[in-house]
């Protein structure tokens, strides 16, 4: 088969009812606005808005668990200090991933003392 004859043969693409887009919509450079073009520019960082209220209920929940550590870690230092320091420490790397950072690490540090205390200090006092 000839190739020009083959490209000749080759039926056009349907237009489905629209006008030529590049010459009938095309006014002083700008194309009007039909609803086919590019969406990029339409959603910008200033069109884009959200909420900046602070969940009270996620951040007491965050709280509570660091204060739990922090008791765990205190009571340590009062009785079965193995025992109520691990769970201290233990409950306060939770608190640090539920972003109660300054409860997590000071019961962290608590109950690492109590233990410290606990098994080299205490036994020669």
């Amino acid at each position: 088969m000839d190739d020009k004859n083959r490209t000749n043969d080759v039926e056009n693409a349907p237009k489905h009812g629209e006008e030529d887009y590049y010459t009938s919509r095309h006014t002083d450079g700008i194309f009007s606005s039909r609803g086919d073009e590019e969406t990029a520019a339409e959603l910008t960082a200033d069109d884009y808005r959200r909420s900046v209220t602070i969940d009270d209920d996620a951040e007491k929940a965050n709280t509570s668990v660091g204060w739990i550590a922090l008791a765990l870690s205190i009571a340590s230092f009062f009785w079965a200090p193995i025992l109520l320091g691990g769970a201290g420490i233990i409950v306060g790397f939770i608190a640090r991933n539920r972003h109660a950072n300054t409860l997590g690490n000071i019961a962290i540090v608590a109950g690492a003392a109590s233990i410290i205390i606990t098994l080299f200090i205490l036994p020669f006092v």
